[in-house]
């Protein structure tokens, strides 16, 4: 599940036109957590993830899965 995230992150940030630093801004984090996010080494907090939804308009399982 982990790798999915990541990738659909980064496709979502970037057909949005956000960088990493932007998105982290928006969502409370630095530049760096994205990165890793992106990565597929962690991923956020069930309430961060619930802002990242709500910035690209997605569901839980849509960015997800």
């Amino acid at each position: 599940m982990i790798i999915k995230f990541a990738e659909n992150l980064r496709q979502l940030r970037e057909s949005k036109g956000l960088s990493q630093k932007r998105l982290g801004e928006l969502v409370g984090v630095n530049q760096r957590t994205i990165s890793a996010w992106e990565k597929g080494i962690c991923e956020p907090k069930y309430e961060i993830l619930a802002k990242i939804c709500e910035i690209f308009d997605e569901t839980f399982d849509d960015i997800l899965t």
